[in-house]
Order: C-alpha cells, then sequence, then structure tokens
C-alpha cells in the first residue's frame, strides 16, 4: 500500500499550526507531508510506523518528522476511557518563515537537524522537557508570541545531541510501500482480541497467509515474533491494571490474557526485570 499525501490543513491567520488533539484514536492513514512534525504524546500507547521503522509508542515521547516521511500512530484502543490518546502537535511548513528563513547563517544548525529528521528522530533528555513546556504555552498564546516560542524551540532542537535516528535505513521510494493493508488486519485483531487465546493459525487465516509464510511476514514486519509481540501488549495492558486498580495477580493474569498466573509471573519478569508486586511498589514510590 502506497503512502498517501495528506494535506495538513492551512488557516489563513496563523503562519504555522499547533493543536491539543484528545481522541479516541489518531487515525490509521499511512501518510506523508511536506510540513515537519513535532508529536508530543500526553496519553496513549500502541504501534508507530515512520520510515522503515516500526515500534511499540507510549505516552511521553517527544518526536520530530522531517518533510515527507511515512508516518502512522496505531493506537491500542483497550480502555476505559472514552478518548484514549491525547497528544500535542505541531506542524511547520520548511517556508513558513519565508522561502530563505532555513538558509541564513543563524539557521543553518536548524537546517541539518531537519534534514536528519526526515529519518524521524525521538527527542530526549532535559531538551525534551523545555520543549513540552514551550509547547504547552504555544497553544495558549497569540500573535507574535507564537513565532518566538516556535524560534526558542528550534533553538533548542537545533543544540541538542540527545536524540536517537528512527529509520536510519529510510529511503522514499521504498518506504512508501508496505503491506499496509494487512498489517493493519493484524494489529487491530490483536489490540481488540489480546485477552483471548490467538493462535497463528486465526492469524495466518486473517492474513491470508499460511503459518510459515505469516511468521516470516510479521517478523520482517516488526523485527520480533508475533507471541512476542502479543505478549508485550498483554503485559502492558498488565502494568495500567496494576498502577490504575488493586486487583490481584491471578485476576490481572486472566483479564490480560495469559493461561495462568505462573505464565503471567514469567513472562512479567523478561518484559519488565521485576515482579509485577515490585513493579507497581516502584511506580507508586516515583509518583
Amino acid at each position: 500500500m502506497k503512502a498517501k499525501f495528506h494535506q495538513v490543513p492551512k488557516t489563513s491567520d496563523h503562519t504555522f499550526k499547533i493543536r491539543h488533539d484528545v481522541l479516541p484514536h489518531f487515525g490509521t492513514i499511512w501518510h506523508y507531508h511536506p510540513e515537519i512534525e513535532l508529536h508530543y504524546l500526553i496519553k496513549g500507547e500502541g504501534i508507530r510506523f515512520i520510515g522503515e521503522n516500526i515500534s511499540n509508542f507510549e505516552k511521553d515521547e517527544l518526536i520530530l518528522l522531517g518533510s515527507n516521511i511515512p508516518h502512522t500512530w496505531k493506537c491500542n484502543l483497550k480502555s476505559d476511557s472514552e478518548y484514549y490518546v491525547e497528544a500535542l502537535v505541531l506542524h511547520f511548513h520548511p517556508e513558513s518563515l519565508g522561502h530563505n528563513f532555513l538558509n541564513l547563517p543563524e539557521t543553518i544548525k536548524v537546517q541539518k537537524l531537519l534534514t536528519l529528521a526526515r529519518q524521524g528522530l525521538i527527542i530526549q533528555g532535559e531538551s525534551k522537557r523545555k520543549i513540552v513546556k514551550l509547547m504547552n504555552k504555544m497553544t495558549e498564546s497569540t500573535g507574535i508570541n507564537k513565532i518566538v516560542y516556535l524560534l526558542k524551540i528550534f533553538d533548542l532542537l537545533s543544540n541538542n545531541s540527545d536524540y536517537e535516528v528512527i529509520s536510519p535505513d529510510y529511503a522514499l521510494s521504498a518506504s512508501h510501500n508496505f503491506d499496509g493493508d494487512r498489517a493493519n488486519k493484524i494489529f487491530t485483531y490483536t489490540f481488540n482480541n489480546f485477552e483471548k487465546n490467538i493462535t497463528l493459525e486465526k492469524m495466518a487465516e486473517l492474513s491470508n497467509l499460511s503459518v510459515t509464510s505469516f511468521c516470516r511476514f510479521f517478523k520482517n514486519l516488526t523485527q520480533k515474533s508475533y507471541y512476542d509481540f502479543l505478549t508485550e501488549i498483554r503485559i502492558n495492558h498488565a502494568c495500567r491494571l496494576l498502577i490504575n486498580t488493586n486487583m490481584k495477580a491471578g485476576a490481572i493474569a486472566e483479564e490480560s490474557g495469559f493461561e495462568n498466573t505462573s505464565n503471567f509471573y514469567r513472562h512479567f519478569k523478561r518484559f519488565k526485570a521485576s515482579t509485577p508486586s515490585s513493579f507497581k511498589k516502584d511506580y507508586l514510590l516515583a509518583n
């Protein structure tokens, strides 16, 4: 499936756009646009597709996407909340502040960063905290103050070395093509049914593949086995139950799709390097 060009809605009264989204999901269209995107996730989790990379996402993640890199976020919709995802999203066209803005001597470092961001960047460290604070201020400001905050964000980004490239092997022609329809079926079914007994035979049938071909397809797509992917989703759900409820381990194991408590403990230790009780205790102490 080819990535679709997405026209970011423009307004005549703003040079660039920032919005605060509170939504059931982000949508599932594999798309690209010339606007640079700065995306801070406040709430939600699932799988993100950026360039040639497919990875889990979770709250407190700040991502910078350069021009025309295909991307989409596929959300885990298992939640008691009507609105499960929340994010601050900034879109800025490279020529929003003038055709030569990024060619000025003072903005050369910004230009280099945005070129690198065509492979996608996860922004980390102290700069992330400062940038998120500026994004929040930007949503509440008007007039020239919005541009002032934008320039401060550019300054922080261009002077920050604490980031991770998401898709270093990204090539525009290659990344516009992947079997998105089949991947979408797999992820949607898994997120909606992870607490049930899901077999490879069921997923292969859903994907219109043999079991062997399905396993190969999924491993090439995510760089992990389907059962590891499924177990990770179940563990993440169990973590939410540990934090937000007083349910016993056995009930959490059953609610999250594990065969029994011992199976739950074994996988929890593997993925979190901790026991469920220690995980909950550490979370409560930190918060």
